[in-house]
């Protein structure tokens, strides 16, 4: 036996449920994957769930998989990010740049958003958070983006689901309301958040399209950092670079 080592099957049925995930062009469900790789529906099941628990894959609400959060922070954290991240950092350079404001790219996870990618080098004073901090779904400008791109369905969905926290005396806590503010992201393509989920914080966000993720890229900052001025031109900047990163996704 080479070098010693016995393998593992265990191991050998998880990476090929990865890999035919990686190239499927939808979420699979535990029969297809089970046809698809000739395995035993309860080796797949069991595959399956464990891979969720450890939040490298994430079940839909029709019970079919998806990779999920952990795939991408540990893909950055290896310095070998997937083509999303190596797509959108760029553009997170860019935005700290023009702006001296903290970047950020997230992903929607059901209830929750994960913070997979940063730029914060530029200037002194900064908003900072560590990638893979789990924030809630119902707080801030990057939420607003991703849940923009919901059928209304499924936005009615996760408010049904979800209590809405008065984070400052400026959070949104109607769910009328808060839905009404994230039809109108969806229309004017930008979502802001005006010191609603952190007092003295305002951000901006653009929706990315990327396949079946929710995404999202936004830009934080101190209240005092933002002149009325620079409004239009930041979020003319934010909903550029969305349309051109989410032209790139399309290719």
């Amino acid at each position: 036996m080479k070098n010693g080592f016995r393998r593992v099957p265990a191991i050998d049925k998880c990476f090929s449920i990865l890999e035919l995930l990686s190239q499927s062009e939808g979420p699979l469900g535990i029969s297809e994957i089970s046809r698809e790789l000739e395995l035993n529906k309860s080796s797949v099941f069991n595959a399956l769930h464990t891979l969720k628990d450890l939040n490298v894959l994430e079940i839909q609400p029709d019970g079919k998989f998806v990779f999920g959060t952990r795939f991408y922070i540990l893909a950055n954290a290896a310095g070998k990010r997937s083509a999303l991240i190596q797509i959108a950092h760029p553009y997170l350079q860019a935005i700290n740049e023009k702006t001296k404001l903290s970047a950020f790219f997230g992903v929607r996870s059901d209830r929750q958003a994960i913070l997979i990618d940063k730029a914060d080098s530029a200037y002194g004073l900064k908003v900072s958070s560590e990638i893979g901090m789990q924030m809630p779904v119902l707080a801030g400008a990057g939420i607003k983006a991703m849940l923009s791109q919901l059928s209304d369905e499924e936005i009615d969905d996760l408010l049904a689901r979800t209590e809405l926290k008065k984070y400052t005396r400026y959070s949104i806590t109607n769910k009328a309301s808060y839905k009404k503010e994230i039809l109108e992201v969806r229309r004017q393509g930008i979502a802001y958040d005006k010191e609603e989920y952190i007092e003295g914080m305002v951000a901006f966000a653009v929706p990315i399209k990327a396949g079946n993720v929710q995404a999202a890229i936004w830009a934080v900052g101190l209240a005092r950092q933002v002149a009325d001025a620079s409004v239009p031109e930041w979020t003319g900047l934010l909903k550029g670079i969305s349309e051109e990163m989410n032209r790139r996704l399309l290719v």
